[in-house]
C-alpha cells in the first residue's frame, strides 16, 4: 500500500524565496510564524528541491532570522523530531555549538561533572562531527574518557538521575535534524539549524546555559526561547564563550541573565553585566587554554583537574565554568558562591568520584 503524501500549506520554499526572504539582506521581508513553521516542516519532511533548500538557508543567513522565526523552528523541531526523556532531576541544559572547537580545550565535561558533584545536575548534548566545522564536541571528549555516548534518550535521563551528569546523543534524540547532515555539509556555511539545535533541550530542563559572541545574539536567543511555544525553559544564562562554545572566555566578559526584574534589567527582563575572570581565580589569557589534540587533551585535563592533580589555569577555568552552571540553576546566590562549591567538590574528591560513576554507568 502506497504511503500517503503529506499535505502542507501554501508556502513552499520556492515561493517563500520569491515573495518573502529571497530578495537580499536589505530588502527581504521576515516570515510570519505560520510561514516559518511550514518551511521547517517541509525541510524535516525532505520535501524541498536541494537547490531550493540551499538557497533558502542562505537567504535566512543573509537577512538574519527573527526570534519569532527561530521560535517557530524550535517548535517544529520539538514537535516533529526531538524525543525527550525527562529525568527526575531538573538539570541545567548546556547548549554548546554542535560543530565543535578547533583551538582550545573543551572544559564543559569537567565543569559539568564538578557542578554535578556539588549538587547541580547538568545535561549536555551534541552530535558527531556536525557541519560545518565538524570538529570535536562533547561526544568526543566523553568518548576519550570511556563514557558511553551512543545511547537512547531514556538511558541519558537515567544517567542524569544516577550520576548527576547526563549526555544526550543527537542521532538518538533528534533524528530529523541528524538526517539533514549531508545537506548541511554541502552548504559550506552555518545555517539556522546550527542555532536551533542547541535549543533542543532533550531533558525538558527549566534552565538553559549558552554562549555568544555578541550581546545582541544572547538577547535574540532569550527572545527565541520566549517566542517558542514548546520550550520548557524558565531561566537562562548566557556568556561570551570561547569559539562559540559554553566555556567562558578569559578576561573581561559579558554575562546575560533572564529573567531578572527591577532596575538592573531591560523591558524584556534581560540583565547583562561584566565579570573579570581574574577576580574569580581564572587569571589567564585565551591562548593559555589552547591545545593541539582537542578531544584527547581535553579528556586528560578533565581527569587531572577532577583528581586534584592540576592547579593551573585549566583547573581555574573548570572551576569557574562549574560555578556558572551552579549559579545558573540558582543553587548558589552568586557566581562566587558557586565557585566555592565547585572548588570544594574538587578538593574533597566528590568530582573525581562522580567521574568514576559516569565511566561505569
Amino acid at each position: 500500500m502506497a504511503q500517503a503524501t503529506r499535505e502542507y500549506g501554501e508556502w513552499p520554499l520556492k515561493r517563500l524565496m520569491t515573495e518573502v526572504v529571497g530578495s537580499g539582506h536589505k530588502s527581504a521581508d521576515d516570515m510570519s510564524r505560520t510561514q516559518a513553521r511550514e518551511a521547517f516542516q517541509r525541510i524535516l519532511g525532505d520535501e524541498p528541491d536541494h537547490t531550493t533548500l540551499g538557497a533558502f538557508w542562505l537567504a535566512n543567513r543573509w537577512k538574519r532570522n527573527t526570534p519569532e522565526e527561530l521560535g517557530a523552528y524550535v517548535d517544529v523541531m520539538s514537535e516533529e523530531s526531538v524525543e525527550t526523556a525527562t529525568p527526575e532531576a531538573d538539570p541545567v541544559d548546556c547548549g554548546a555549538n554542535y560543530d565543535g572547537k578547533g583551538r582550545s580545550a573543551i572544559l564543559g565535561v569537567g565543569a559539568g561533572v564538578v557542578a554535578a558533584a556539588a549538587g547541580t545536575p547538568v545535561v549536555v548534548h551534541s552530535g558527531d562531527r556536525v557541519p560545518t566545522q565538524k570538529q570535536d564536541a562533547y561526544k568526543h571528549v566523553l568518548d576519550e574518557l570511556g563514557v558511553r555516548t551512543e545511547i537512547e534518550p531514556s538511558e541519558s535521563a537515567d544517567m542524569v538521575d544516577e550520576v548527576g551528569f547526563g549526555y544526550y546523543y543527537q542521532p538518538e534524540f533528534n533524528p530529523g535534524i541528524d538526517a539533514l547532515f549531508e545537506r548541511r555539509d554541502n552548504m559550506g556555511v552555518r545555517t539556522f539549524v546550527n542555532t536551533v539545535e542547541t535549543l533542543a533541550n532533550p531533558a525538558n530542563a527549566s534552565v538553559h546555559l549558552g554562549s555568544f559572541y555578541h550581546l545582541a545574539f544572547a538577547k535574540k536567543m532569550v527572545r527565541t526561547l520566549a517566542q517558542s511555544e514548546t520550550s520548557s525553559v524558565e531561566r537562562a544564562l548566557f556568556f561570551q564563550g570561547m569559539e562559540g562554545y559554553d566555556d567562558v572566555r578569559p578576561g573581561e566578559t559579558i554575562v546575560a541573565e533572564w529573567p531578572v526584574t527591577g532596575e538592573e534589567s531591560d523591558d524584556e527582563d534581560i540583565a547583562d553585566f561584566e565579570i573579570r575572570t581574574g577576580e574569580y581565580g581564572m587569571d589567564i589569557e585565551s591562548e593559555d587554554l589552547q591545545v593541539d589534540d582537542i578531544a584527547g587533551e581535553s579528556a586528560a585535563i578533565t581527569e587531572a583537574v577532577l583528581a586534584g592533580e592540576r592547579e593551573d589555569g585549566f583547573a581555574d577555568a573548570v572551576a569557574l565554568n562549574a560555578a556558572l552552571r551552579i549559579y545558573a540553576r540558582e543553587d548558589a546566590d552568586s557566581i562566587q558562591g558557586g565557585l566555592e562549591q565547585a572548588r570544594e567538590a574538587i578538593a574533597d574528591g566528590s568530582a573525581a568520584a562522580t567521574l568514576d560513576e559516569l565511566r561505569t554507568f
